[in-house]
């Protein structure tokens, strides 16, 4: 049986719009096989500087598929692409 796919939130620390992504991937997670792997921002420049004013961005498979806010319609859609 394959591996779940990834789902990867980047988001920071104190972040209430991210706590809420967070939340809201974990309640899909009830229904949908996937990893959450969360990224702090902070950890790299790179990462701060191309997220900060986006945050939460969710990424699945190499694909932003939401940012600023959980769009749980397109995870699942986009989580049905790779489980298909």
């Amino acid at each position: 049986m394959p591996s779940p796919p990834t789902v990867v939130l980047y988001g920071r620390p104190d972040c209430h719009l991210c706590d809420e992504a967070r939340e809201g991937l974990e309640e899909l997670g009830a229904d949908l096989s996937f990893e959450l792997v969360e990224v702090d921002i902070e950890s790299d420049e790179g990462l701060l500087r191309r997220y900060l004013e986006r945050i939460p961005v969710i990424e699945i498979g190499g694909e932003i598929v939401s940012e600023l806010f959980l769009d749980a319609d397109g995870v699942r859609a986009r989580l049905d692409t790779l489980s298909a």
